[in-house]
């Protein structure tokens, strides 16, 4: 059965392999998925990622999770704020902050998936597809 959104099916995988404090968790791969995954290793949410036969039918992606020194999660949580019937556009000026800059906002815009943060610094607002604390 096909998923109807793939950026839900991801984030409800990273979720529930933190909470069993899995080592990796194993997905289908897109470009999207991939920047998203790019995206989460430079904030720090995430060790690594890696791909197995992109372009292709079985393509696969296997994201390493990161914990602390204590074994806490390093995701607390994810929330998806824009859905395919409803996507949330907002200006770089009303981008939302997740718990005063504790976390971040995931923000696609025309030149690509970045944070909050990035996205206010090169004054470009776009389509909020989610926050990660």
């Amino acid at each position: 059965m096909p998923v109807t959104d793939p950026i839900s099916d991801m984030f409800v995988r990273i979720k529930n392999a933190a909470r069993v404090h899995a080592s990796a968790v194993e997905m289908p791969a897109s470009k999207q998925k991939v920047a998203l995954a790019e995206l989460l290793r430079n904030e720090g949410f995430i060790s690594s990622f890696e791909t197995k036969a992109l372009g292709s039918p079985g393509q696969k992606m296997r994201i390493v999770l990161k914990y602390g020194p204590k074994g806490e999660q390093t995701i607390q949580g994810i929330r998806r704020i824009s859905s395919p019937g409803l996507k949330i556009y907002r200006s770089s000026k009303r981008l939302p902050k997740v718990f005063g800059g504790l976390g971040i906002s995931i923000i696609s815009t025309n030149t690509g998936l970045m944070s909050d943060r990035q996205a206010r610094k090169s004054n470009i607002g776009g389509e909020v597809i989610a926050q990660i604390w």
